[in-house]
């Protein structure tokens, strides 16, 4: 007679579907908070260090510690799966690159090691959230950032007595403020006359972020959002999400994300239509329209579209030729503003390519939803590095963006998991 090993055993399928019912009914509040307090974190420690206590940097680097150590122990508990593998190998090609930087350069440097650990706890999050966790989280997210970015249109003094950007990126970052800003904003927040702007506020918005980028990329990670699951959204969520882009496109002065919102929205009709592969050859042919942009307008300087494209090539074209096998990571820092050099600079060129492999792989396509979710996502991230620096990768932006990305590759799709076999005794 044979005995099934109930670790491979399946329920019935009347019983899975009713397990997967009070599933998708019940909020997971571990991922929920996870999710939303990597939104919210600086926003928090902003406000503990204006009002509460000062803070420094050592905070900041437990508070992400934390939060992803809190999202490894719950990815463990849940188990490890077939597919899960991909980010796991990921994950581990990044830490046996971390190491050779490290020791090719006698320093610890970890920059870029984070930045895929932050990647592969939201996508294992993700992955597990049922929908109506991922549509809470982001509900809230998105609420919380258009209340204080409201605050901050309708009374500066007020938002700045909640956060006082410039004191916490003073304390936790080492930034002094310039002489000539009195505002309490952070400095690179104040832009600059000749800079594009829709004129509705005095200064570029930050919101909860505390600073101008992070919102402005925030607002395409809602972009990636709607555009994979606009019909599986209801009234009111659309309405929060569209209404919070809009809020910070007209006051965060951002023109690469008002053109990533407009490709989005062709894209909800185009993107459908495209394999999902294709995505390979989206960073081959940002970069090589970088470079035509170089060839036409050669002199191109200053903080507009084309002034930027210009200095990432300059850069690329001036790559130090050990720094793309990792013996220059001390020069890293010289890129922040430059995301295709800073990537080599800091994970070498290997590092580089598997992180095109896994943005462009990662994602699922076999539906029309998953393929805007992929092909959202890689339009993203290249044409961000292209423009600039290492935002994208920040928990910030990265976490709520590859939560979506983790939960779409598993939306409809069971997850297999290589059991022992089962014993068998005649």
């Amino acid at each position: 007679m044979a005995v099934v090993d109930h670790r491979t055993a399946t329920f019935p399928v009347a019983g899975n579907r009713l397990d997967a019912a009070r599933e998708a009914s019940r909020t997971d509040h571990t991922v929920f908070w996870l999710g939303l307090l990597s939104v919210l974190y600086n926003g928090i420690l902003a406000f503990i260090n204006h009002n509460i206590v000062p803070l420094s940097m050592t905070h900041v680097a437990a508070s992400e510690g934390l939060i992803m150590a809190s999202a490894i122990i719950y990815i463990l508990h849940k188990g490890i799966y077939e597919t899960d593998l991909p980010a796991f190998l990921f994950l581990l090609f990044t830490l046996i690159v971390t190491i050779y930087v490290s020791v090719l350069n006698r320093m610890l440097f970890i920059d870029h090691f984070r930045n895929v650990l932050i990647i592969f706890c939201f996508t294992g999050l993700g992955g597990w959230s049922n929908e109506k966790t991922m549509k809470l989280a982001f509900r809230w997210a998105s609420l919380a950032v258009m209340i204080f970015l409201i605050f901050e249109i309708i009374s500066v003094p007020f938002y700045v007595s909640i956060v006082h950007p410039s004191d916490y990126f003073a304390n936790t970052r080492g930034l002094l403020p310039l002489s000539y800003n009195t505002t309490g904003l952070f400095q690179n927040a104040l832009g600059f006359p000749e800079r594009f702007s829709f004129g509705i506020i005095d200064h570029r918005s930050s919101s909860i972020f505390l600073e101008q980028v992070s919102l402005a990329n925030f607002c395409g990670v809602i972009a990636v959002y709607l555009i994979s699951m606009w019909e599986r959204l209801g009234r009111w969520d659309r309405l929060l999400m569209i209404s919070t882009a809009v809020l910070i496109l007209v006051t965060n002065d951002t023109r690469t994300m008002l053109i990533f919102c407009f490709a989005c929205i062709v894209g909800y009709f185009v993107f459908p239509k495209i394999p999902k592969n294709f995505n390979l050859a989206l960073m081959p042919l940002i970069v090589a329209a970088g470079f035509l942009v170089y060839v036409m307008k050669p002199n191109a300087t200053g903080d507009n579209f084309t002034g930027r494209i210009n200095l990432t090539m300059k850069k690329i074209m001036e790559l130090d030729p050990l720094a793309i096998l990792g013996l220059s990571v001390d020069r890293v820092a010289e890129f922040a503003d430059s995301g295709y050099v800073y990537l080599i600079y800091a994970a070498t060129i290997f590092g580089v390519i598997a992180l095109w492999l896994f943005v462009c792989l990662f994602p699922a396509g076999r539906t029309a939803a998953q393929r805007r979710c992929a092909h959202s996502l890689s339009l993203f991230i290249f044409l961000n590095m292209m423009i600039g620096g290492t935002a994208v990768f920040s928990m910030k932006i990265a976490g709520l963006l590859w939560f979506v990305v983790g939960y779409m590759r598993f939306h409809d799709s069971p997850r297999i998991r290589q059991g022992r076999p089962a014993d068998v005794l005649s």
